[in-house]
């Protein structure tokens, strides 16, 4: 929470967590799948703010972070829908391109997204043109995060959702979460 959300790789233990209290922003990073051979990972990452109204620095960045989210969503519809080749690269610059369009470029530092698969981290293309340039296909029947970030000094804020693409569509397997929670 808080600055803790600004570390994508945040774990809580013992000695770097707090009590999570009124005016808190919150983020939430779930994954799991059903307990079945063959079965997929769904992952997610959600925020929410302790309070009836986020503050409005909270709510902006939660905006630029929704747009870019659904910059790369639609990169990957678009693509599809015209049966063009797509790669893992060019759908982390139509995320990564919003985010430095709004001012805030220095603060997302991670790929947009990763392959899902039997494993949460699965063998297909990666959203990533930052940490490698992922120079793979998007292929039809696979299914990927997109899940960009802004992680501020005081607080950070993703939003994940999980694409997948058949042969003609691509589309986001559950919720897009359009609004900081109120928690």
């Amino acid at each position: 929470m808080n600055g803790n959300a600004s570390n994508p790789h945040y774990d809580p233990a013992r000695e770097n967590c707090s009590e999570i209290k009124r005016g808190d922003l919150v983020l939430i990073d779930i994954w799991g799948k059903l307990d079945r051979p063959g079965s997929v990972y769904y992952d997610i990452t959600w925020t929410g703010y302790c309070g009836e109204v986020p503050p409005e620095r909270m709510q902006n960045v939660f905006q630029v972070v929704a747009e870019a989210r659904d910059c790369a969503i639609q990169r990957v519809q678009d693509a599809v829908a015209a049966r063009k080749d797509l790669r893992g690269f060019e759908v982390d610059d139509a995320a990564r391109a919003h985010i430095r369009a709004k001012g805030f470029g220095d603060y997302f530092f991670h790929r947009t997204g990763h392959s899902i698969g039997e494993d949460v981290h699965g063998t297909g293309a990666n959203i990533d043109n930052y940490e490698t340039h992922d120079e793979r296909k998007i292929i039809p029947w696979t299914c990927f995060s997109i899940e960009p970030g802004i992680y501020l000094p005081e607080f950070g804020i993703r939003s994940e959702v999980d694409l997948f693409v058949d042969d003609n569509s691509a589309r986001v397997t559950g919720e897009i979460q359009r609004k900081l929670l109120a928690i």
